[in-house]
């Protein structure tokens, strides 16, 4: 909703943007001891660093395929009648869903990165504490099979965003 906002403004755009970058370049992890201290250790600030890697990509994707829209094709839907409003639902918001779907299934791989280095850090549950715990026993086919898991958790997630984006943007991929 955020993407669709600031891509839907030339001046949300240029404003938005430089601090999005910004926020960007904060390490993810350097949040994790605040979410600890806010939420407590557990699930909770596992999935908001997951959220906070997310949001990036997802965020500067739609906005970028809102605001790329092509100046003349506005025009013409002007000219018969649409109003801005309709231009970015009707033509708008459909052509950023490849931007989205590009972003998401990026965003969901590094959710997983963003899980398992909280899960290290400040948690005593999930795969990622049971990597670090099993990395202190030396126990590394423990470790290794906590890796894999998460790698098929990722593909997996991929291979489910990959088919809904051929689903609902059938139309702007060549066959």
């Amino acid at each position: 909703m955020l993407g669709f906002i600031i891509g839907s403004s030339r001046f949300l755009y240029n404003a938005c943007y430089p601090l999005l970058v910004g926020f960007n370049a904060i390490p993810k992890v350097a949040f994790v001891p605040i979410l600890v201290v806010w939420f407590g250790i557990g699930s909770v600030p596992a999935i908001l660093t997951a959220f906070l890697i997310c949001f990036f990509p997802i965020v500067v994707n739609v906005a970028t395929g809102l605001a790329t829209l092509e100046p003349e094709m506005e025009d013409v839907l002007r000219v018969l009648g649409a109003r801005r409003m309709d231009v970015l639902l009707k033509v708008g918001l459909p052509r950023s869903l490849p931007y989205f779907f590009a972003s998401l299934k990026i965003a969901i791989t590094l959710a997983f990165v963003g899980t398992v280095v909280s899960e290290t850090v400040a948690s005593n549950q999930g795969i990622g504490y049971l990597m670090m715990s099993a990395g202190s026993q030396m126990r590394m086919g423990l470790v290794f099979a906590g890796l894999l898991v998460i790698s098929a958790m990722a593909m997996v997630m991929y291979e489910l965003f990959a088919q809904l984006e051929k689903r609902m943007t059938a139309w702007a991929h060549r066959s």
